[in-house]
């Protein structure tokens, strides 16, 4: 069985709660169903996990690298801060796919750079929830 590691950074578990008008309305764990509902028709596993901590995201991306498994990563936050989280990706050769519910381009300067990008797959940003959807496509596109 193919798994993805779906990675969710700060705030992330106040979806739904947290400015429904940048964010939507989908918590994170309907999010999960429908990752799950999605996935597991495929054959392919959803290992989900949201955390508050950096740390908690470098180690799990490392995880994920040493796997072979690839992530759906939506940082939150430290898309914008964290050159650790860039160098795990970069170090555990990590395949990620960087993902956002809005178009962080369309919002505040500070959040038009990200240290993601440049070591991501690719990214999807601005499609609310429908982004995670459109991540897992991409890395099983012939399922």
């Amino acid at each position: 069985m193919k798994t993805v590691f779906v990675l969710n950074g700060p705030n992330l578990n106040l979806l739904g709660v947290r400015e429904p008008a940048t964010y939507g309305s989908a918590t994170l764990a309907h999010i999960e169903t429908r990752l799950r509902a999605l996935a597991g028709p495929q054959g392919v596993e959803i290992v989900f996990r949201q955390s508050n901590s950096e740390g908690d995201l470098v180690t799990w991306i490392q995880e994920a690298g040493q796997a072979g498994a690839p992530v759906i990563l939506n940082a939150g936050a430290y898309t914008h801060t964290s050159i650790a989280i860039h160098d795990a990706i970069r170090g555990a050769k990590a395949e990620v796919v960087e993902v956002h519910l809005s178009n962080t381009h369309a919002r505040e300067e500070f959040r038009h750079h990200s240290y993601i990008s440049p070591v991501a797959k690719g990214v999807i940003l601005g499609f609310g929830a429908r982004s995670y959807e459109l991540a897992l496509q991409s890395l099983f596109p012939s399922q």
